[in-house]
């Protein structure tokens, strides 16, 4: 089971949007506010981890990114 998972996300303006994105794992998403961008952009690699975990990869693709687990 995994426990705490911290990533990187940048918010980027373009044009009227906020762009959030997580580098590391190239998963993205916008909104109107920086706000919405950051809960978009959360929303987005929660189901990320979430298909990740149904299909049995989230630890490896974890590891392959780079990205250090915490166990709580």
């Amino acid at each position: 089971m995994i426990g705490k998972i911290e990533v990187r996300i940048e918010i980027l303006q373009e044009g009227d949007l906020y762009i959030g994105i997580c580098p590391d794992l190239n998963v993205s998403s916008f909104g109107e506010t920086i706000e919405k961008a950051r809960q978009s952009v959360q929303q987005a690699l929660e189901a990320f981890f979430e298909e990740c975990e149904v299909m049995g990869t989230l630890t490896e693709v974890l590891e392959e990114s780079g990205i250090k687990i915490n166990f709580v």
